[in-house]
């Protein structure tokens, strides 16, 4: 059997693994990363950017925008549900970490909402494609590089199996190359920062109650099949609940032009299979907020129904909300993609001329949505008696075709199952220290509770970048001892 010695051992090369490599190699540390895949970032290579709080580039934008306050609403918004301790630590780092990525080469568009109703705390990498998915794979290779320069030592296509524990410390990881070669890394500290298990269907299952592809839309990568999770587990930390990272999906539309998933996004009645709203849709701005809604619905279902008239002002007019995944107000595309999707028979979009027929497509009793969308057109005319929607996005169904696609719980992927504090220092069911285990990113991410939170975007990134950074400090500390 293959064996390497080294002080510290980082599981995975995604965003949370390279800080943490990087920052204890900076701190003097011996390091060697265990990566599944050929290359290093991870699925955070289709990321776009971090977040940050209080930074120059907020500062130069005129955004008010401090870590006291970001503190506060995040305290709020998760109902102190959260580690306060490690919100402090994550977010007054935030700023320094930029300025740390800065060092190494990484450039920022600016700091950014990700949509109208959330704060501008999404730092955006510059890549040469300009603003978009895939920005962050800059700077990933850039974080890379600099744990070249400082002497880490990766070991590309080779998974790590079982950590080793003697006399109640880590002291070593077992793995195993693509060719089924089993070896040992010898070493005094280990960082789990593998991923979640979103690749882990049973696993997903088991700890959400979610079936991927069934009732569950979020990202899916393989390669994060919750092993981080089993060996944290296994070497004595406790077993936190691993949840989705929610953000709504349209289901059965991804093969059409992007013009049809804006219009889908827009805030139009949206109803359930009973043929009843059940949120202020002008809410679905945060794609969290509609997930969490949707997923209280029978069979886990929304649907958003527009008709001609709607479809016909957004092409004029542009869409009433925008945001960086959808940021272009252009619809012009959708009569275009409706025959695409005739011709193809995309089984994702209903159209209809009446509400009766559509209704009957959608399984919903026709006499009840009809009496939906008649209430709903009385409310356009003055006000939302029901849930309050601003007249702004008010807009009658009357004119058809009309259309409807089916929204349903999306996400990220899982976060958290790894218990951790300030340090973190992976912890125990007493809330004390496993010796040598640390723990960054998904596998650790505890502190949205049961929603993402979405009002500063950049959290799934900023929290992988700086708990990896924090894991790496303290697993520095720990060796130079």
């Amino acid at each position: 059997m293959r064996e390497y010695t080294t002080q510290i051992c980082v599981i995975a090369a995604g965003p949370a693994g390279l800080a943490a490599a990087a920052q204890a190699a900076e701190d003097g540390a011996k390091v060697i990363v265990l990566e599944k895949m050929k290359r290093a970032g991870g699925t955070a290579n289709a990321g776009m950017g971090i977040l940050g709080i209080g930074t120059h580039y907020q500062k130069a934008q005129m955004y008010d925008i401090s870590v006291e306050k970001s503190f506060k609403m995040y305290m709020e918004y998760t109902h102190y549900n959260v580690d306060a301790r490690l919100i402090r630590r994550y977010f007054e780092q935030s700023s320094e970490t930029i300025e740390w990525l800065e060092d190494m080469g990484v450039e920022f568009e600016g700091a950014f909402k990700y949509f109208p109703q959330s704060e501008p705390t999404w730092h955006i990498v510059k890549c040469p494609r300009g603003i978009g998915a895939g920005a962050a794979q800059t700077m990933n290779q850039k974080i890379y590089e600099h744990c070249v320069e400082l002497g880490v030592e990766f070991l590309f296509e080779t998974a790590a199996k079982k950590l080793i524990k003697e006399d109640g410390h880590i002291n070593g990881v077992i793995g195993e190359t693509k060719a089924g070669e089993e070896f040992t890394v010898h070493c005094q500290a280990a960082v789990l920062a593998a991923g979640g298990a979103s690749g882990d269907f049973d696993m997903v299952y088991e700890e959400t109650g979610f079936t991927p592809k069934k009732d569950m839309f979020n990202f899916v990568t393989k390669s994060c099949s919750g092993d981080g999770l089993r060996m944290a587990w296994e070497a004595g930390a406790d077993h936190v609940p691993v949840r989705i990272e929610q953000a709504a999906a349209i289901e059965g539309i991804s093969g059409l032009p992007n013009a049809v998933m804006n219009i889908f996004f827009q805030p139009n009645l949206l109803v359930n299979l009973h043929g009843k709203r059940f949120v202020n849709e002008e809410d679905m701005q945060n794609t969290t907020y509609l997930s969490n809604a949707v997923a209280h619905q029978k069979h886990k279902m929304g649907i958003m129904i527009v008709d001609t008239s709607i479809v016909e002002h957004y092409i004029e007019n542009g869409v009433d909300v925008i945001s960086f995944v959808r940021p272009d107000p252009d619809v012009s595309a959708f009569p275009a993609a409706v025959e695409k999707a005739k011709k193809v028979g995309t089984k994702g979009l209903y159209i209809a001329d009446t509400i009766k027929e559509l209704a009957e497509q959608l399984g919903i009793d026709p006499q009840a949505l009809s009496e939906t969308v008649e209430e709903y057109n009385d409310f356009c005319d003055g006000t939302d008696e029901e849930f309050y929607k601003s007249p702004k996005y008010m807009r009658k169904l009357e004119k058809g075709p009309f259309y409807a696609a089916r929204v349903r719980p999306g996400g990220y992927g899982t976060v958290g199952g790894i218990r951790i504090n300030e340090n973190c220092e992976a912890c125990d069911r007493e809330f004390l220290p496993v010796p040598g285990l640390y723990a960054a990113g998904a596998d650790a991410c505890n502190i949205y509770d049961d929603s993402y939170m979405f009002l500063l975007p950049g959290n799934s990134m900023g929290f992988a970048l700086n708990t990896g950074r924090i894991a790496g400090m303290s697993a520095a500390e720990l060796v130079s001892e």
